[in-house]
């Protein structure tokens, strides 16, 4: 048998012959499905004649194999049992002590015998030009086998620097997944208790008194007072969205003298009213539920972003290791940031959608899954999403036919599963 790589987990090579899989194959040549070869070969109880008879040939069969394969096996273990040819040796020792461990099953005898060159990779990478001077010093032809304990030992030596590695790989990349699982389960346990129902509407009113605390603070930046231009560009923003206009009419006259305390206060309490009046026009069970879809609908969104630039982020960051920067501490401080930027921006999109949602009359509150492709912005855009194509199921030649006749798919004849 030659096997580019094999590491045999599951399987032992018996020597002589597999009794059991020659009995198999003589209940196949005797005409029998494989639905009643596997019955036969259990244990299951069975009144089934067929496979009563099938048990009764598969037993004389396993008995003539078993005799004929005890002989074999005694020659094999006479002229030393099971002999594997490795052609390499692998990056992880591992690998090699499965191939080792191929000939040494059911406790028979046998050698295993490794051939590895000096223009493979691990030796290549990894001290073949140690070896390679002493072949000079000691005029060796390249056909010269050569057979040393030094030989074998900087082998080993080799793999374990090539396993430290993939250790300091693999150990890398957890780091980096851990800081993408943080994120992902916190914003799955909330999203959980939205899916769950829990009330949220606290949620949202707290959500808006931050986006306006913000755009407030944005208006004044380091100035302790507004101006009259000021107080106008900042209420500009506000009005028609968290509350109709007029709702908050300050005298201009009073702006200096207002703290930004005051202004958040006036914007809150009408943003507040607001709310409130939608919620009594479209009854309470529907905005909550309508705050529910609201809030799914932004952080799915949002979220999805989110995962494509953090792949991004991952992609280059390695390159912080020029600047004597640690890639991980970096991603780390970088990935809190964007994920700090995604919950305000979840948080100011959500209370835009739930202040100017519209719905129209009798129109059901529904809950969708993003990834549909479909664009909603309140109402939808109205496009028809994609149908999706059809599964087919592909049968194997050796499979039973579908029909229920008992014959495998390429014996039957029937005309509706053999239409070309």
């Amino acid at each position: 048998t030659v096997a580019t790589n094999m590491a045999g987990r599951g399987t032992d090579i018996m020597l002589g012959g597999n009794a059991e899989y020659l009995a198999r194959a003589d209940l196949d040549k005797a005409g029998y499905s494989e639905e009643v070869i596997v019955d036969a070969t259990g244990y299951a109880d069975t009144d089934n004649q067929e496979i009563l008879d099938a048990r009764k040939l598969f037993a004389e069969k396993l008995a003539q194999h078993k005799a004929e394969i005890a002989s074999e096996a005694d020659r094999v273990r006479e002229a030393g049992g099971l002999f594997i040819i490795g052609t390499e040796r692998h990056e992880s020792r591992r690998i090699d002590n499965q191939l080792r461990g191929r000939a040494g099953r059911q406790g028979d005898p046998g050698e295993t015998k490794f051939y590895i060159s000096l223009e493979d990779d691990l030796m290549r990478l990894f001290g073949g030009d140690r070896i390679t001077n002493m072949m000079e010093r000691f005029d060796l032809d390249e056909d010269t086998p050569i057979e040393n304990k030094m030989l074998t030992k900087a082998i080993e030596n080799a793999q374990t620097t090539v396993e430290s590695r993939n250790f300091q790989s693999r150990k890398s990349v957890l780091e980096y997944d851990d800081v993408m699982n943080k994120q992902r389960e916190l914003i799955y346990s909330q999203r959980r208790q939205v899916l769950d129902g829990m009330d949220i509407k606290d949620t949202v009113l707290n959500m808006m008194h931050t986006s306006i605390g913000n755009h407030v603070s944005l208006a004044f930046g380091e100035k302790p007072h507004l101006d009259a231009a000021g107080y106008r560009e900042m209420l500009r923003g506000l009005e028609g969205m968290y509350f109709a206009q007029g709702a908050v009419s300050i005298p201009e006259g009073e702006v200096p003298g207002k703290s930004q305390e005051d202004f958040d206060a006036a914007f809150i309490a009408a943003a507040e009213s607001f709310y409130e009046n939608k919620e009594a026009e479209i009854t309470s069970p529907i905005m909550r539920e309508l705050e529910r879809v609201v809030m799914l609908r932004v952080v799915d969104e949002y979220w999805m972003d989110h995962i494509d630039a953090m792949d991004d982020l991952k992609q280059g960051i390695r390159l912080q290791s020029y600047g004597n920067n640690n890639p991980v501490d970096v991603y780390k401080r970088e990935s809190l940031e964007m994920f700090e930027e995604m919950i305000a921006a979840i948080q100011d999109e959500t209370v835009r959608r739930l202040y100017s949602v519209r719905l129209r009359k009798d129109e059901e509150v529904k809950r969708e899954r993003v990834a549909k492709g479909m664009v909603e912005n309140v109402g939808g855009d109205g496009t028809k999403p994609k149908k999706q194509p059809l599964k087919v199921v592909k049968i194997g030649r050796n499979d039973p036919c579908p029909c229920g006749s008992g014959l495998k798919w390429k014996k039957c004849t029937c005309p509706e599963y053999h239409q070309n």
